[in-house]
């Protein structure tokens, strides 16, 4: 569940994809630039493809001449040495056109595959670099949509439709030279004919398009819900919740349905009517060809041939494959909308603002002398330093003791929703800090805020002196060890888990931290040991087995910051007293902050915060906050609950 003190977790609107062909663009030319080579190689072919399929009425025409002068002249001989030369050349281009497709097929493989492949990279990439507000106010299911639902309608695109867009546009352009090269009064009806089309592909074609944008954003609407349910199943089951979570994904899947089906029923209807005018106007100039021959009506051709059946009956075959292209190019408006729906998708999430860094000052391995001069080092030292250039070139090394001191902070996450007010917290190196209050008292809020996840509204909040906001992110996260209440594991192995804490660190480092955590007792115990493969968020292991994982790769950071986000609170009580014995030994000369609902884990603290509502309304230490009967009294001896 979603604490009150945290962010909205429910999908943020996606803002509304623009059907423009400024997306299409942008595509082609991201295209072109991952491969400036094969994909003009890739065009040659298709074109040269599409100009050999676009040449046999010529052949025909002349055949069918020569036809017609050998049934005049009766001389075979002369017919037969005009037709082999054209019938060829005809083959010959046939060969040359089948090894271009054959070329093309393959490229179009490699460039389709490789595309996606780089477009997965940018967008993990862009993704990588977004402030945690993001995943935070988006659906983690619609973004997963991005990679899946929306990268598969860039395939499409590039794998079929710009292709066929290509190869259709050259075939059309040809074929409509040849026709009006032949006979111009054909040629005025054929695009009469296609005019309607046209029309008809706009009406059609333009309501689909709409629809098309609607079913990729419910596409990503039902993925968020399935993959939230999936999160959620033992949820669902323990409160007996599976006919309300059928019922509310009915209705996220009839929204689907209804906007698949008017895009299709769009899409369906416009095939078949486009593909019947071109058959009523393959009648047409049948008819109207047999009676300009019959009236001997003037020829208007380019040719200054007179009109006869040598050129109806090839142009007829013309007439058939222009309306059959200017079809596939209708057909094709279905796959550029769901393409340049599922592209503002993808774009608007790598368009997203990233989280900024305006932070100068690093953290770098230090040597101290015996005079106390602090140095920079190349080698790992287990000593640190903050590396703080100066505006005039010069520049000083602050020793990294781990002084953390929020000085009069508010946050909100929203506009108007203030969480915390005023809040002062003062942690010297080496002390053990603890936060207690109800869920939604601001505790996590604060950690947060700490490790920059939110910047504050107003305060300020130094770590050794410095103001974070001068620290760079990643330095500033690199020196603070955190063991959240949720415990995240990926896919791999016990020790890869363990290491994630610090990459360099060895097989022996990485066991120092488990038995320091409490975890090799167990983890010696599983059939691999720490080769174990953990895969599903280590679902094969107890939540307290995560939890003390969790805790050995924050001990192999080895960290002077400590973070402790509830770390117990999903551990039964004999795992406790054996993961408290081991963060006690990782605690130690370290500056720690403690949340925790469970009271006994923090009696030790040198201060305990008492918070409610975002504001700090008692500190001091155990004995001291029991001495004044106030909140934190009342919480220990149950007058009160935490939650």
């Amino acid at each position: 569940m979603r604490k009150n003190n945290t962010p909205p977790s429910g999908a943020k609107p996606m803002s509304k994809p623009k059907m423009n062909f400024s997306v299409l663009g942008r595509l082609v030319k991201l295209l072109f630039g991952f491969y400036p080579v094969l994909v003009p190689l890739t065009g040659v072919c298709i074109l040269f493809s599409a100009v050999v399929s676009s040449l046999p009425p010529i052949f025909m025409q002349n055949v069918i001449a020569a036809i017609e002068r050998w049934f005049e002249s009766g001389d075979w001989g002369s017919a037969k040495a005009e037709i082999l030369p054209y019938l060829a050349v005809l083959v010959v281009l046939y060969a040359l056109s089948l090894a271009s497709l054959i070329t093309y097929t393959q490229l179009s493989a490699y460039i389709t595959q490789g595309f996606l492949s780089k477009m997965r990279i940018r967008m993990f990439s862009s993704m990588q670099n977004l402030p945690i507000r993001y995943f935070d106010t988006h659906a983690h299911g619609d973004i997963m949509s991005h990679y899946t639902n929306d990268i598969d309608t860039l395939r499409m695109l590039v794998s079929q439709t710009l292709p066929q867009l290509l190869q259709s546009g050259m075939i059309i352009s040809v074929v409509l030279s040849i026709m009006i090269y032949y006979c111009g009064w054909l040629t005025i009806l054929v695009l009469a004919g296609v005019a309607s089309m046209i029309l008809v592909s706009k009406k059609v074609g333009g309501g689909s398009a709409k629809y098309f944008v609607r079913q990729q954003k419910s596409v990503g609407k039902t993925e968020g819900f399935i993959q939230e349910m999936m999160n959620g199943q033992k949820v669902v089951k323990v409160f007996c919740h599976e006919e309300e979570s059928e019922a509310a994904f009915d209705e996220i899947n009839d929204a689907l349905y209804e906007d698949s089906r008017r895009a299709n029923s769009f899409a369906n209807m416009l095939g078949p009517i486009i593909m019947n005018i071109g058959n009523i106007l393959y009648v047409l100039v049948a008819l109207v060809g047999g009676l300009l021959l019959i009236g001997n009506v003037p020829n208007l051709s380019l040719s200054g041939k007179a009109l006869s059946i040598s050129i109806v009956i090839p142009f007829l075959n013309m007439t058939k494959q222009f309306t059959g292209n200017i079809n596939q190019l209708s057909q094709q408006i279905n796959s550029v909308a769901m393409a340049m729906a599922g592209a503002s998708r993808i774009f608007a999430l790598m368009d997203e603002k990233p989280e900024t860094d305006e932070g100068y000052v690093t953290l770098v391995n230090a040597t101290v002398a015996e005079d106390g001069t602090i140095t920079e080092s190349d080698a790992r030292t287990g000593t640190w330093a903050w590396k703080h250039p100066h505006g005039d070139g010069t520049l000083t090394y602050t020793l990294l003791r781990g002084d953390v001191r929020l000085n009069g902070v508010d946050f909100a996450y929203e506009e108007g929703k203030q969480i915390l007010h005023d809040v002062s917290v003062y942690a010297e190196p080496g002390q053990k800090v603890a936060f207690v209050g109800a869920t939604g008292a601001g505790k996590t809020t604060i950690t947060n805020l700490i490790n920059r996840y939110y910047d504050i509204a107003d305060g300020k909040i130094r770590y050794d002196g410095i103001n974070i906001n001068k620290i760079k992110k990643a330095d500033l996260r690199r020196s603070l060890g955190i063991v959240l209440q949720e415990t995240n594991l990926f896919s791999g192995t016990v020790m890869e888990n363990i290491r994630y804490g610090r990459l360099d660190a060895t097989d022996e480092d990485c066991i120092a931290a488990a038995k320091l955590s409490g975890a090799d007792d167990f983890i010696s115990r599983l059939p691999d040991g720490y080769n174990t493969m953990l895969k599903n968020n280590a679902s094969n292991l107890s939540q307290g087995q995560r939890q003390l994982i969790a805790i050995a790769r924050a001990a192999v950071a080895d960290p002077p910051v400590m973070i402790m986000d509830e770390a117990t609170s999903s551990i039964d009580t004999r795992t406790e007293a054996i993961v408290q014995r081991g963060m006690d030994k990782l605690m130690e000369g370290r500056t720690v902050f403690v949340i925790a609902h469970r009271l006994s884990t923090i009696m030790n603290a040198d201060v305990i915060m008492v918070l409610d509502h975002g504001r700090i309304i008692e500190r001091g230490n155990h004995e001291t906050l029991l001495k004044e009967h106030g909140t934190y009294y009342q919480l220990y001896t149950g007058a009160f609950e935490l939650e």
